[in-house]
């Protein structure tokens, strides 16, 4: 399910190799929302464990959503033991800011130390 929805429903991962989210998540901290024992929330934090992290592939399936899973999600996510004091939690989104912000995330305070390197077409050219 969540490479379905990553690789065929998001902007971010459209065509993403099963393979490839494999070792993303193999190399992430994952966390789930489940209701009734099945699926429906999910998202992956790059971390260091030490201090920082990207929060990243976060969704709630559609029918899901506006029940409150993100934040119930985000919340289990911040209480865990492996993202307490860290120096810098970062994520990107493009329309879900009103998601995060109750969470504490607020726009860069100086973007102009931040830098990338980005291939939005990576998945097409392999």
């Amino acid at each position: 399910m969540v490479h379905a929805f990553l690789s065929q429903e998001t902007p971010w991962a459209k065509g993403m190799p099963r393979e490839t989210l494999e070792r993303a998540i193999a190399g992430s901290l994952c966390f789930g929302g489940y209701v009734a024992g099945k699926q429906v929330a999910f998202a992956r934090v790059v971390t260091d464990h030490a201090t920082f992290a990207y929060l990243c592939d976060v969704f709630v399936l559609p029918e899901y959503r506006g029940k409150g899973y993100a934040h119930a999600l985000l919340a289990q996510l911040f209480a865990s033991e492996s993202l307490q004091g860290l120096r810098r939690i970062m994520l990107a989104t493009t329309d879900a800011h009103h998601v995060y912000r109750p969470h504490g995330f607020e726009a860069l305070s100086n973007p102009a130390l931040f830098m990338e390197v980005h291939d939005p077409d990576v998945y097409r050219s392999n």
